[in-house]
């Protein structure tokens, strides 16, 4: 899967020692699909070679509006006008201030302001020292950069190249691609609070030992980065699952399907969607022992008296929000046989108007996965596919029933 596949990436490098970070974002993207220009300013070659961005993008790095390749002398134009969007990482204070005042005295910032605003849009990835982001003349032109219509990407904190340590560094390479990706696709849930649970839970028995399942999270992680790469607000609740948290989600972390049930009862509470992909444990022991349950030599196994966990999907959906349509609930099935049937009797049994289903065997712990969509009007099918490209399906399939 390449999300960049036929993208024309205009990538602008200013002076900072964060060009480094420019030489891997170059290869991040092309790989990811995307043809590559690059253009640096003076200072950008002080800091990495135009050699060396050109062998990483397969194509000639530009620097001056003067450059005689083109035939018409025009670079600043014909760049522009080639691009699907012009992404300056990294963005200097100084650039910044040359952005909002339109100031054109290079090939790069001559660029952006050639450039068609309304089809071109302009992405910066700011890169400086602390006091240099923190200070109010910066803070005043990523404001007005951002009323002009620029897309002001965030900045990361931690050690800078100065000794200090604090905000102002440039994002990672990796995160800039999911950033870039994400603003690519379509804005169908802008204005949505998405609540997402993902993963298993973990019941204990005493402390070391519980019951828990083979769900890795992974489709309810790509659920959450689809509906955060659609424009919503997103919540994911997540069960003991080692996965990165997706950029622009929030994460509360649970372990047993009683911290999942709390969370997840006070987040819909501002939620508009709910999308429960968690696979909760149907039953906890009654009592979980204070130390490790030892063998007594008899070989039998200790008596275990279990009670049913709440119904974490059942209860949101008949909560006052759900049933008065401001809540749209979503429910998840991962059966091992018999999909159609047991989905089908499951979404009446929760109450809910969207149930997918799954054959769990088939996906736990994998990267693709085929799902079943079942409502009220019958069944529909989302052929195999990457688990992130089913979540972007079914981001786009709960939109379209918001509609």
């Amino acid at each position: 899967m390449n999300d960049l596949a036929g993208k024309h990436i205009v990538l602008g490098l200013t002076g900072g020692i964060a060009c480094y970070k420019a030489a891997e974002l170059c290869r991040a993207l092309v790989k990811e699909g995307a043809t590559v220009q690059v253009v640096m300013t003076e200072a950008a070659t002080h800091f990495i070679t135009p050699v060396t961005m050109q062998a990483l993008s397969n194509r000639p790095v530009y620097g001056s509006q003067w450059d005689a390749r083109e035939p018409n002398n025009m670079a600043h134009i014909n760049l522009s006008r080639e691009a699907d969007v012009i992404l300056i990482a990294p963005c200097s204070a100084d650039f910044m201030s040359k952005l909002l005042h339109g100031a054109a005295d290079d090939l790069l910032s001559l660029m952006c302001l050639a450039r068609p605003i309304d089809s071109v849009p302009l992405l910066i990835a700011p890169a400086m020292n602390r006091e240099m982001w923190d200070h109010p003349a910066t803070q005043r032109n990523r404001v007005q950069l951002q009323m002009d219509g620029c897309t002001v990407l965030g900045v990361g904190t931690g050690d800078q190249a100065c000794g200090e340590t604090g905000d102002g560094r440039m994002l990672e390479p990796q995160e800039l691609l999911q950033d870039i990706i994400a603003f690519f696709q379509p804005k169908v849930l802008v204005g949505q609070h998405v609540v997402v649970t993902a993963g298993p839970t973990f019941e204990a028995i005493d402390p070391v030992r519980g019951i828990t399942n083979r769900s890795s999270g992974k489709m309810g992680f790509a659920i959450a980065r689809a509906a955060q790469e659609a424009g919503a607000q997103v919540t994911l609740v997540a069960g003991p699952v080692s996965l990165p948290t997706p950029r622009g989600v929030r994460r509360i972390d649970v372990q047993s399907a009683s911290d999942m049930h709390l969370a997840c009862v006070d987040t819909a509470q501002e939620a508009t969607i709910f999308i429960a992909t968690a696979a909760v444990a149907d039953w906890r022991p009654l009592q979980v022992a204070d130390q490790k349950i030892k063998k007594d030599g008899s070989g039998q196994p200790p008596t275990m008296t279990f009670v049913e966990n709440v119904d974490i999907l059942a209860t949101v959906a008949r909560s006052p929000r759900a049933q008065g349509g401001a809540l749209y609930c979503v429910g998840f099935a991962a059966e091992s046989h018999d999909l159609l049937a047991h989905a089908t009797a499951k979404r009446l049994r929760k109450g809910v108007p969207l149930l997918v289903g799954n054959i769990g065997p088939a996906t736990f712990g994998k990267d693709d996965n085929a799902l079943l969509l079942v409502d009220a009007n019958g069944s529909r099918e989302l052929p195999h596919n990457s688990k992130l490209v089913l979540a972007r399906q079914l981001v786009s399939e709960i939109a379209a029933r918001l509609k």
